[in-house]
């Protein structure tokens, strides 16, 4: 335990004891649970994760559970569930209180998941205080709205912790808790994200024992956790009882770093051993040795005295370990550090054992350094979300996000908003994640004003409950090589109380301390604001260069979202300063429900209780699903992340340069495939080595192909993609981590000799106007001026007729920036169009053309459509957008054309970006190439439906039925398209969001088919008011003119020759 000093003054030296007796005025006004100055009562100083064994061999196995001295107390428990404090059983605690008719619940587990009160999400504010409809009043709680959780059971003691010290463990539990033991009051314990231990040695006895834990649902801990996260209750983590001897650790630090020069591992080891006897402990002695695969590389021993009643410090030199294997993200090497307590006889009394790695992290030159190196963080903001249990991990799901991370190229996580469970620092130090570990710290709620009365930040009644908090994470963590950055909190204002938490860790801890909301203030080493802007970051790298810019949260990923991805990226590697971001954030925190018909849908906020507080689905923000499936998203994620380079030199003569962005390993274990194709077919393919890339280092290659003869009307792409040779559980070998695509530069345009075509009669009345002869005929109707009907081999292809269309529906960043109610004319110009004139004009005996003019009232513009009919079917399509004369309108969503197909014409081609949807910002992930997919399969069913399933640069497409028959669209140049088997009104709630899921998304009769210009971007640089960048969206201070040929198909129908047929109308692409 470190003591705290303010303005010269030794203020915490007696921190912790004057928390636990909370004597003040203010404690003998208030109950504990509503008075900030008191959060710990005789509990336990916090202190790093370790386990207690019998000797050395036990302990290098740190297997704890099997432990003789731990006894796990989840499971089963007794459950008294109230409204309020005042309906609580008070004298539940006495051990002849009869629970047995009470329920039964799982430890740990959040209540409101298992039938007890309402699960809540909201973002910012205190849901106990809107739902009594007032202001917050700090640090009072409305009393007859925080429920309250009893929870009973029964545990042995064995006969051979006689004479130990015995002490009880809870991992977690909120929001606020008192604990007995055999009817005797024990203590108090807030912070709902730390570990709280009581000794229970006086408490506790050989045999049965009874343990009573009376949980409040709010306290004022409560006004320093308003994280945007569900707000659920109870025990969380796990609880266990441990037995010491009377001489034990208390607790020790480990700090492994690099020396100056980053080559030799530095030790310096500090340990606390606690004396709870009656006599002095003489002539004990505390040795520790670390081990490299079980080999002793250094070992110390010291004689110590332990008085009675008090705690010895023992501090071991700082010690060199020559050469030892450094700790990185990517290379994380771990030693075992046993620790060995032994009496003056010299037996072991106490074994414990902890794994540590060699790294230094530091801001030197204004950047931020792990090893002397910068590195780039690639992170993203982690919440502990479990898809049934709420806030309660298990290490399948955590190892689950690591596989995940890992093999999507991300380094980092900031565990937004509180420490996590101590199991996911033990994984990151194993398989390598940067942590910025985080203090359970948000008063959101509160705002950020220092005026008193305003935030907790600036008010010194709250000091202690933040310096507790900020302490506890500190003691808990600080011997994980992982933590890279300690983080003060999250969106609590700044004033007194963190300039005191920020001067206590750089006291305590040599690696960088950051807090967003200090923004450029001393209090953070490391300039790290929320969802800046890219020309603002870009305005930071050339102004500043005393602190590294790593954005705590940018990249917003709610819904179908992180547009401008590589935009950010390519910002950031151009700035030394600017060294990455943590995106907002991993997971969907959806909770695995049903709805009346028995369908499991994601529930977010809204979906629990009536009448409840929510921020309805902006707990929706991940990457990947709930159950860790992936967004599309993550693939740019994915490509934009990725660690090596390929960059194009001479590519006719197959010289391309790799970069390898790694910062500590070479590129010795990556084989690179490469494959040629032309149109989708594989010309050549192969694959190279790229041993001898240095970390940081770049290198040209010569790709190994052979010289072809490009053929007219074919373009040729080499996709490279880089795999591991060899591999472990995390990453397996022959695993693909990057990839890219170039265009060779050698496309020539096809000769192209019109066909023989037959001829062509027309048809027409006041309705209608058909084009046809004995092999096909199309429709159009005059009153609404679509192509309604197009017919071929006897078939139908066409169930709803083609329209113009200038509408999408609404994603969330669209919502966020009121897209559906600002740029509504344009949805109107979708719907009201009323046809100005249809000329039907003979061209020749083989074709025809049909001019079609919509008026646009809502926009005060035109929409033009030219089809030309070709005696064998194929028919141009040239549309035309006017300039629109209307003033001041908004930007255009989306410029194109829709129509349906019936639905058995499901089988889709396509040459164009895929496989994974892709828009116009976010697409450098998904390659040109044929795919062949079936039209239910485009749908990406977001928890909250809106727009899915867009292509971009799409050569051609095409949709065939069971026997190969059906009609392909091919671009004059390129364009865009989605086809679904819903309607865009099925993913458009209207003006405002409605309570929606997947499960009201049923897959309807039809192919919605929509063949675009272009659809704007879907941005992400925040969700509730930034627009996609303006090079990614459509303004309608122009006309706009796309066109593409609509081509029948049968089953021999090469489409790549069918899509030739655009050269008729002037196109050479």
């Amino acid at each position: 335990m470190k003591a705290f000093t303010l303005n010269g003054q030794r203020l915490l030296a007696l921190f912790f004891l004057f928390s636990t007796i909370g004597a003040n005025a203010l404690a003998q006004e208030r109950p504990d649970w509503e008075n900030p100055k008191v959060f710990r009562v005789n509990k336990e100083e916090p202190r790093a994760t370790f386990y207690v064994y019998d000797n050395a061999e036990e302990a290098i196995k740190n297997d704890y559970k099997n432990s003789p001295y731990y006894k796990s107390l989840n499971g089963t428990w007794k459950f008294n569930f109230v409204k309020n404090p005042d309906n609580r059983p008070a004298d539940f605690f006495k051990t002849d209180f009869d629970v047995s008719g009470w329920g039964d619940i799982t430890v740990p587990a959040n209540w409101e998941l298992e039938g007890h009160g309402t699960a809540i999400y909201v973002n910012t504010t205190y849901p106990f205080w809107q739902i009594a409809k007032e202001s917050p009043k700090p640090p009072v709680i409305p009393g007859d709205l925080n429920p309250v959780g009893s929870y009973r059971r029964d545990f042995e003691i064995p006969e051979n912790w006689d004479g130990r010290q015995l002490f009880l463990h809870f991992g977690a539990v909120k929001s606020a808790f008192y604990v007995w033991v055999n009817g005797k009051k024990v203590g108090y314990s807030q912070d709902s994200k730390t570990p709280a231990e009581f000794d229970i040695t006086k408490y506790a006895r050989t045999g049965k024992n009874t343990v009573a834990v009376e949980v409040y649902r709010w306290s004022d801990g409560s006004y320093l956790e308003a994280q945007d996260f569900w707000r659920v209750s109870g025990i969380e983590r796990d609880v266990y009882v441990t037995a010491t001897p009377k001489t034990y650790i208390k607790d020790f630090e480990a700090k492994a770093r690099l020396d100056e020069d980053y080559n030799h591992g530095m030790l310096a080891v500090e340990v606390m051993i606690g004396n709870r006897g009656e006599k002095d402990a003489k002539k004990y002695t505390l040795e520790y040795d670390v081990l490299d695969n079980g080999k002793s590389i250094l070992n110390e021993t010291r004689s110590i005295t332990a008085k009675a009643g008090g705690v010895a410090t023992i501090n071991f030199s700082n010690k060199k370990v020559h050469n030892a294997r450094h700790w990185t993200a990517e290379t994380p090497n771990l030693y075992t550090f046993v620790l060995k307590l032994k009496n003056k006889k010299g037996q072991v009394i106490e074994a414990t054992s902890s794994r540590i790695g060699f790294r230094t992290a530091e801001i030197k030159g204004g950047q931020f350094l792990v090893n002397g190196k910068a590195v780039l963080i690639k992170g993203v903001d982690l919440h502990e979300h479990h898809p049934q249990k709420g806030h309660v991990m298990d290490d399948e799901t955590r190892i689950l996000d690591i596989i995940t991370m890992k093999r999507n190229n991300i380094n980092a996580v900031r565990t937004s908003h509180y420490p996590q469970d101590p199991r996911w620092y033990e994984l990151c130090d194993q398989y390598g994640l940067y942590v910025v570990d985080e203090a359970n710290i948000e008063s959101h709620g509160m705002g950020y004003n220092r005026a008193k009365g305003r935030t907790l930040a600036n008010n010194p009644d709250w000091l202690e409950a933040h310096m507790d908090r900020t302490i506890n994470m500190f003691e808990r963590d600080k011997n994980h090589a992982c933590v890279v950055t300690w983080s003060l909190g999250n969106e609590a204002g700044n004033g007194y109380n963190f300039y005191n938490t920020y001067l206590w860790m750089k006291q305590n801890s040599d690696i960088p301390v950051q807090y967003e909301r200090a923004g450029t203030e001393f209090n953070t080493d490391i300039f790290c604001p929320m969802y800046m802007g890219i020309k603002n970051m870009v305005d930071y790298a050339k102004k500043y260069s005393d602190r590294p810019l790593i954005q705590c949260e940018y990249a917003h990923a709610m819904g179908n979202s992180v547009g401008n991805f590589q935009d950010y990226w390519d910002a950031i590697e151009a700035y030394p300063n600017l060294q990455g971001g943590f995106i907002w954030d991993w997971v969907d925190q959806g909770i695995e429900s049903k709805n009346d018909k028995g369908e499991k849908f994601w529930a977010y906020g809204g979906d629990y209780g009536e009448n409840m507080p929510s921020d309805v689905n902006f707990c929706l923000n991940g990457v990947v699903n709930p159950d860790r499936s992936a967004h599309p998203s993550l693939y740019e994620v994915k490509k934009v992340y990725q660690y090596i380079k390929f960059r194009p030199v001479d590519l006719r003569k197959g010289m391309i340069e790799v970069r390898n962005m790694y910062d500590f390993i070479s590129l010795d274990n990556f084989t690179v495939n490469w494959e040629l194709k032309g149109n989708g077919k594989t010309i050549q393919k192969g694959s190279f080595p790229i041993n001898g890339i240095a970390a940081q280092a770049r290198k040209n290659v010569k790709v190994p192909f052979k010289g072809f003869k490009p053929e007219a009307g074919t373009e040729y792409f080499m996709t490279f993609r880089a795999f591991t040779k060899t591999g472990d559980e995390i990453i397996p070998a022959r695993y693909e981590l990057a990839s890219e695509q170039m265009a060779l530069p050698v496309y020539k345009a096809p000769a192209y000799e019109a066909p023989a075509l037959d001829k062509l009669a027309i048809d027409q009345d006041k309705e209608i106007v058909t084009v046809a002869n004995e092999n096909f005929s199309v429709t159009f109707d005059k009153s609404n001026g679509q192509l309604v009907s197009y017919k071929s081999n006897g078939k139908e292809m066409i169930k709803q007729g083609s329209r113009p269309n200038f509408w999408r529906a609404p994603i969330d960043n669209d919502f966020g920036n009121k897209m559906p109610k600002r740029t509504a004319v344009w949805k109107e110009a979708g719907t009201n169009q009323p046809v100005k004139s249809v000329v039907v004009k003979k061209d020749g005996k083989e074709k025809v053309r049909v001019t079609i003019v919509h008026e646009l009232p809502s926009v005060s513009a035109t929409f033009t459509s030219e089809y030309t009919v070709h005696g064998d079917g194929v028919i141009g399509a040239q549309h035309n957008l006017s300039k629109p004369e209307a003033e001041k309108l908004p930007e255009i969503p989306r410029v194109g054309m829709r129509l349906q197909m019936p639905k058995n014409f499901d089988n889709l081609s396509y040459y164009g970006r895929g496989p994974w949807e892709n828009y116009i910002d976010r697409y450098t992930s998904a390659f040109v190439d044929r795919y062949d997919n079936k039209v239910a399969d485009m749908y990406f069913p977001y928890i909250r439906p809106q727009d899915n399933g867009y292509h971009t640069d799409a050569r051609w497409f095409a949709l065939r039925d069971a026997q190969g028959d059906g009609l392909l669209f091919g671009a004059q140049d390129k364009l865009c398209f989605s086809t679904l088997h819903n309607e865009i009104e099925d993913f458009d709630p209207g003006q405002s969001k409605a309570q929606r899921h997947h499960t009201d998304i049923k897959p309807k009769n039809l192919v919605e088919v929509c063949v675009d210009y272009k659809m704007m971007g879907v941005g992400g640089d925040n969700s509730w008011g930034a627009h996609p960048h303006a090079q990614y969206k459509i303004f309608p201070d122009k006309g706009y003119s796309y066109g593409y040929v609509i081509v029948p198909l049968s089953k021999s129908t090469d489409p790549f020759k069918a899509s030739q047929a655009k050269q008729r109308f002037g196109s050479t692409q």
